[in-house]
């Protein structure tokens, strides 16, 4: 009734010889998440950093740097431009930082990464703290 199938299925267990792309761990995987999580607080960090200025925002900075290159393996993540922003507010970029830091939080607890989870637990607090500041001066 039904015709046997004579081609090889589509899809294949990985790691099979027939199998022409690299694979990776879920470790691997975790890592790329977390440092585009992390690289992104970075980014939004810097942005405040441009409006606001304070040394607890310059040592998260440079312990996000630290973070983001130790998952990609030593390559240093981008950074945004002094004074690239117009009249953004800070309450706005607090609640995006937050955000981002949860997130990050997320994956680093996934991947019992504890320095990674440190580091944004930290920054959730103080985003929070700092957006509910910005909220009440306006």
């Amino acid at each position: 009734m039904y015709e046997p199938i004579r081609t090889k299925s589509v899809h294949t267990v990985a790691g099979t010889p027939t199998s022409d792309f690299p694979h990776r761990t879920r470790e691997e995987e975790l890592d790329i998440q977390l440092a585009g999580h992390l690289a992104a607080l970075l980014a939004v960090t810097d942005e405040i950093r441009t409006l606001a200025p304070s040394a607890d925002l310059d040592a998260a900075a440079e312990r996000l740097t630290g973070q983001v290159s130790r998952l990609r393996g030593g390559s240093t993540p981008v950074r945004a431009p002094a004074g690239a922003l117009g009249e953004t507010r800070l309450a706005t970029l607090h609640r995006r930082a937050h955000d981002l830091a949860g997130r990050a939080l997320l994956v680093a607890a996934s991947r019992a990464d504890t320095a990674a989870a440190i580091l944004s637990a930290e920054r959730m607090d103080a985003h929070a703290a700092a957006g509910a500041h910005e909220l009440a001066a306006h």
